[in-house]
């Protein structure tokens, strides 16, 4: 039996959901920049989970003419007759004025995480790109997740993800992400290098249509510890994950120097590589993509893309903010979920419908 994609499989419509981050952010004016690009919204039909009033004040503010319906957002649907629609929390109210975090602010953007988290899991929309939000917001509405990873990996019930950047041509997952540099050494285990090679492995298969995924995994120490005069990690924990991996069947090599790791990657020898804390990945990928850069979250049943960026609240609502992360975030969401479908209609034919 197929699962309840299934009947999804032969719909050509790529429908994917936006959430609108923080009210008080610069959520508003990206999405509706975005969306406002006629090669953006080109080849797939888009729900903005949002707030009607502030998506309006952020088209007003812009000059660009509502492109958008309207609707409840009590019923949703892959069948509105607008490519792009907004599925309107009118129960909410920020006022335009506030550019800061809220409780207010906290509880809408977690609504609408929490209920486009839900209509991807039922097949209404076949990806999830989320807006800024702030964790101050979240934390005044007293919600039990820190951010949208949290959430993600409860409501999808996946205990194994990682957090993987798109920039350019590079591919790029961590081992660990928001740890103190000197804390990392107080967390670096065999598990946590081996699980973003096993999810990384999986989602260029999945998600970027690569058959047999050649990953490259950097060291940790300068000259990936020079035979252990800088440091025994390479060793004692990267190698062995290494390994463990190969023996799962995984096209997976290094560890080499994170100074020559990048320009490889770059050079199209790896399609994907595994960093082994936060700005060993994000310095190469802020340097080839500063305004354009991707997090996805991967080990999940479902697609998730956003904007390397935040909230930005000290720009919001002065209609400067940069909508080219947003623009490829939502691009990169639409490709991935045309793989994915591809792939499970080939799959699909395969198995005679069964």
């Amino acid at each position: 039996m197929m699962d309840k994609f299934s009947h999804h499989i032969y719909d050509n419509k790529i429908v994917i959901g936006v959430t609108m981050g923080d009210p008080a952010g610069i959520g508003p004016e990206i999405v509706i920049k975005a969306l406002s690009d006629p090669l953006v919204r080109r080849d797939a039909k888009f729900i903005i989970f949002g707030m009607n009033e502030q998506l309006v004040y952020a088209a007003d503010q812009n000059e660009i003419e509502p492109f958008w319906g309207r609707h409840q957002h009590e019923k949703l649907s892959r069948d509105y007759p607008h490519n792009v629609m907004v599925a309107d929390y009118d129960d909410y109210s920020v006022p335009a004025y506030l550019k800061g975090p809220s409780r207010m602010s906290g509880e809408a953007s977690v609504r609408f995480c929490i209920d486009a988290i839900e209509a991807a899991k039922d097949g209404i929309i076949d990806g999830i790109v989320t807006a800024p939000i702030s964790k101050v917001s979240w934390k005044m509405a007293d919600a039990p997740w820190p951010g949208h990873t949290e959430l993600l990996g409860e409501k999808c019930k996946a205990p194994r993800r990682a957090m993987m950047f798109v920039a350019g041509p590079l591919k790029i997952a961590l081992a660990t992400i928001h740890d103190a540099l000197f804390d990392v050494r107080n967390k670096f285990t065999i598990g946590r290098v081996f699980e973003p090679i096993d999810l990384l492995n999986d989602a260029l298969k999945e998600f970027f249509g690569i058959e047999k995924p050649h990953i490259g995994v950097a060291a940790l120490n300068p000259h990936a510890g020079e035979e252990g005069q800088f440091g025994d990690e390479e060793a004692r924990i990267i190698t062995p994950a290494i390994t463990m991996a190969q023996q799962g069947g995984i096209n997976v090599t290094g560890p080499y120097p994170a100074d020559t790791i990048f320009v490889r990657a770059m050079k199209g020898e790896f399609d994907g590589v595994v960093a082994m804390y936060h700005d060993q990945a994000m310095i190469p990928v802020k340097l080839v993509a500063w305004d354009e850069a991707v997090n996805v979250t991967i080990g999940l049943k479902i697609i998730r893309t956003s904007p390397a960026h935040g909230t930005a609240f000290d720009i919001a609502g002065k209609g400067v903010a940069n909508a080219a992360s947003m623009k490829e975030a939502i691009k990169l969401a639409v490709d991935m979920a045309k793989i994915r479908k591809a792939q499970r209609s080939r799959w699909y034919r395969k198995s005679g419908g069964q």
